[in-house]
C-alpha cells in the first residue's frame, strides 16, 4: 500500500508534523499536491526527498481510491530559506517521473488570482469581494467581468477593476475572447461565475477546464428553467441547496467541488425560499473557491479529491 510506514527514513514526529529537522513557523511554506497509480513506496519517496532538502512536513493529507486504482496527496511543508521553489520542483521532478505523477507545487503564501464574472444576481459576487477584502480568502481579485453595468458601483468601492462585456447571439465569440485576453494580460488563475447567466462554449470550457468554477442551484434536474425556487415551492420541496463545481462543456455536470443545503417547511414562501437560496449559494461557492486556492482540490476523473 501507499502509505506504509517510512521504516527507512530518520523522521522525527511532533504534534503531527513529520520531517526532517526545518521549524513549522521559521521557513518559506510550499504545498505539494500529487495524483498518480497506487503502488507502495509513494509517501516515503515525498517525504524522503523532503527530509533531504531540508524540508518539515507540517501537515499530509493522503487518499487512495479503491474504484480508479489512483492515490491522491496534499503535503503542506516548509523549507529553509535556501531552497528555492525553483529548485524543489527541479528536484522532485524525478521523484514524479518514477511514479507518473501528475504534480504540482505552490507557493503557500501566494494568493491566487481571479477573475469574478456576474450577470444580475449579486449576492455571491457581493460576498466574494467582502471576503477577500477581510482576508477570509485567499485570493486576488484581479477584475469582475459583467455582461451588464448593475454592479459596477459596488464593484469600484472595493478599487476593483470593473470590465463590462456585452454578449448577444452574435457577438459571443468575440466576448469569449475578450474574457481570455484578459485572463492571460491580468495572470489569472480562476475564473469563478457567481451567477453569471451565460453558457460558456465548448472551446472556451476547455480553455478552461479545471480553472473555472460555478454556483448554482441543487434543483436540477427537477426544476429547470425560470424561477426554480417558485417551481420548488409549488413542490414542496423540504431542502433547499446549492453546488459548486468545475466548469466542463457538461452544462452543469462538471466534477462537484462542494454542496450546502438548508432545511425548509410548508410555511416558507417562494420569496423565503430565494433568499434561503442566496445564503446557500454564497456558502457553497466561497468554500470552493477558498479550496481550490488553497490547492486543496484534486480532480478524480468526474469527481474530486478535497483535502479540506
Amino acid at each position: 500500500m501507499s502509505d506504509q510506514p517510512l521504516q527507512s527514513v530518520p523522521l522525527t514526529v511532533d504534534g503531527g508534523a513529520v520531517g526532517g529537522g526545518a521549524g513549522a513557523g521559521a521557513a518559506e511554506q510550499y504545498v505539494l499536491t500529487l495524483s498518480c497509480p497506487d503502488k507502495r513506496g509513494i509517501v516515503h519517496a515525498v517525504a524522503s526527498f523532503l527530509m533531504m532538502t531540508g524540508c518539515n512536513i507540517v501537515d499530509s493529507q493522503q487518499f487512495g481510491d479503491r474504484d480508479t486504482g489512483l492515490f491522491f496527496m496534499r503535503v503542506h511543508f516548509t523549507a529553509e530559506e535556501n531552497v528555492t521553489l525553483d529548485a524543489l520542483r527541479a528536484g522532485f521532478a524525478a521523484v514524479g517521473a518514477s511514479f507518473h505523477m501528475d504534480w504540482q507545487m505552490h507557493d503557500a503564501d501566494a494568493r491566487m488570482r481571479v477573475i469574478v464574472m456576474v450577470s444580475k444576481f449579486g449576492h455571491c459576487l457581493n460576498d466574494l469581494l467582502f471576503r477577500a477584502s477581510i482576508g477570509a480568502l485567499p485570493i486576488d481579485i484581479a477584475a469582475v467581468v459583467s455582461n451588464h453595468r448593475d454592479f459596477e458601483e459596488l464593484v469600484g468601492s472595493y478599487g476593483i477593476p470593473f470590465e463590462h462585456i456585452p454578449v448577444t447571439r452574435d457577438t459571443k465569440p468575440e466576448a469569449e475572447a475578450k474574457l481570455l485576453e484578459l485572463v492571460r494580460e491580468l495572470d489569472v488563475e480562476l475564473v469563478v461565475l457567481a451567477r453569471y447567466m451565460q453558457v460558456l462554449s465548448n472551446d472556451l470550457c476547455k480553455e478552461l477546464e479545471g480553472r473555472a468554477i460555478n454556483i448554482h442551484h441543487s434543483f436540477l434536474p427537477s426544476f429547470k428553467g425560470a424561477k426554480p425556487y417558485h417551481q420548488a415551492h409549488a413542490r414542496g420541496v423540504k431542502l433547499i441547496g446549492a453546488t459548486a463545481h468545475y466548469v466542463t462543456a457538461d452544462l452543469d455536470e462538471g466534477p462537484i467541488i462542494e454542496q450546502e443545503v438548508e432545511r425548509v417547511d410548508h410555511a416558507v414562501t417562494p420569496e423565503q425560499l430565494v433568499a434561503v437560496g442566496r445564503d446557500v449559494e454564497c456558502q457553497a461557492l466561497s468554500r470552493a473557491v477558498k479550496w481550490h486556492s488553497e490547492h486543496r482540490v484534486l480532480r478524480n476523473g468526474s469527481r474530486t479529491v478535497v483535502f479540506a
